[in-house]
């Protein structure tokens, strides 16, 4: 997926919000014709890409979605490729039926008894608004063309899913090939189980301008180098405190030493080991450990433990006043009144998420990117819901997204790495957004460095690949 540091190109809108920015184009002046122009013409320059020539079936809904899906099929015979446009029901909107009257091509209206098979099957039966399932006879129709074509193209979104949500509203619905998002992404592009059906995804611009307060996809990170009177203190000093389990704090100290920070401290509650030699290890009380002033962060959660001397310790982290990750046992025993004025970071999966949900008081309830969100405001810390779709939310409601990472990362020990990245970013920054969002990026690309079947422990090696990208 292209990534834009453009902020019209990165925004992740609602139904709600993509309406408003459609609307913003239409009081400026444009048609909504002109606009299912723009976007037919340019996701049509991608189909007809990816077919090479050959046989296009275009399935066209009755909206403005089977609207672009007319001026797609129009785009493709202008150049010579064979499409044919399945109608299961005809053009219901002004724009939908000015698309379809401009196709001078073959048109099946209706459900045919013999389905047209080809190189490359468009849905554009349904787009963004879907709130609920598609019919059975339409969706009968669209997966068995989805069948009997090679590729499969989502126009907008897969038919099926909601938008806003990223919920499949109809089980047993394929995955496609090619998603193509018109105007700006969806959160279904990215929200689990939607965007594991939707292939690679691609972005038509129509021109839509930044919707305020809207989600943004993760940019890029942009790291710089030290600076040339740096010095390991002046880069920061990461403290991790480690618990009763040893191996977890170490894999988040093998991941810090690559991803920035001068100096990484691991305060043991037992031996780790054999450690590299310049990893420095302690073991000593953290409230005294911790004291130092030159820690410019804390990481505490990794193999902690769940006991009264994991608390203890917990306690000593949140205590000492230094910018602070929060992951793993650390975030089941936090609780409201622990929270402090430090800036902070947590880094919960689906289980750590639900628990602090329960901790603080929140029902759980709605999309993933809700319940981060109100989950940073009742912590006050920047949240990183990790997963196959990770989302880092702010007290102030701000949501980044991240595109879909490797399905490699589905191993033990990656949370630690990760914890272990952001960290070290934080030690640099002092930023906890920056962190999370550096850390997180950091994240998928070692996965993508270190390439398939790996362990926790490659991962952490591949940080240092992973920050050489980003330099």
């Amino acid at each position: 997926m292209a990534r834009s540091s453009d902020r019209n190109l990165s925004q992740v809108l609602t139904v709600a919000a993509m309406r408003a920015a459609e609307q913003g184009l239409i009081d400026a002046g444009a048609s909504v014709e002109s606009l299912m122009e723009q976007a037919g013409h340019g996701a049509g320059a991608l189909v007809h890409r990816m077919c090479a020539g050959r046989k296009v079936t275009v399935l066209c809904g009755p909206g403005n979605n089977g609207g672009d899906g007319y001026v797609i099929a129009r785009h493709l015979l202008e150049r010579g490729v064979p499409v044919t446009v399945i109608a299961p029901i005809g053009p219901r909107t002004p724009a939908a039926i000015h698309a379809r009257a401009s196709f001078a091509g073959v048109v099946l209206d209706g459900v045919p008894a013999t389905l047209p098979d080809g190189e490359v099957l468009v849905d554009a039966l349904f787009g963004s608004g879907l709130t609920r399932a598609v019919a059975d006879d339409w969706f009968a129709l669209l997966t068995g063309l989805m069948a009997v074509h090679q590729r499969r193209v989502a126009i907008d979104l897969p038919s099926g899913v909601d938008s806003d949500s990223g919920a499949v509203l109809n089980p047993g619905l394929p995955g496609f090939d090619l998603t193509i998002a018109l105007g700006a992404w969806k959160h279904a592009h990215f929200a689990m189980p939607a965007a594991a059906l939707s292939g690679a995804l691609r972005l038509v611009d129509i021109g839509a301008a930044a919707i305020s307060g809207a989600a943004t996809v993760l940019p890029m990170a942009d790291v710089a180098p030290p600076a040339a009177n740096a010095h390991k203190y002046l880069r920061g000093l990461l403290a991790i405190v480690g618990g009763a389990m040893p191996g977890a704090a170490l894999l988040s100290a093998l991941a810090a030493r690559h991803a920035g920070a001068g100096y990484v401290r691991l305060i043991a509650q037992t031996d780790p080991g054999a450690v590299p030699p310049d990893l420095v290890v302690l073991r000593d009380d953290p409230a005294h450990a911790l004291g130092d002033a030159r820690i410019a962060a804390v990481l505490v959660g990794p193999g902690l433990g769940r006991d009264a001397v994991a608390r203890e310790r917990l306690n000593a982290a949140l205590a000492a006043g230094h910018p602070l990750v929060i992951d793993a046992d650390a975030l089941m025993l936090l609780r409201p009144g622990q929270a402090g004025e430090c800036p902070r970071v947590l880094t919960p999966h689906a289980g750590e998420l639900a628990a602090l949900e329960r901790g603080f008081g929140l029902d759980g309830a709605g999309c993933k990117r809700d319940r981060a969100v109100r989950l940073a405001q009742a912590t006050g810390a920047v949240v990183v819901a990790k997963g196959p779709d990770t989302v880092i939310a702010t007290p102030q409601a701000q949501v980044i997204v991240a595109p879909r990472a490797s399905p490699w990362l589905s191993v033990a020990g990656t949370g630690d790495v990760l914890a272990g990245i952001v960290a070290s970013r934080l030690a640099v920054t002092r930023d906890p957004l920056r962190a999370a969002c550096e850390g997180v990026w950091l994240h998928g690309r070692a996965a993508e460095c270190t390439g398939p079947a790996f362990a926790a422990s490659d991962l952490a090696d591949a940080v240092r690949s992973a920050l050489r990208a980003a330099l």
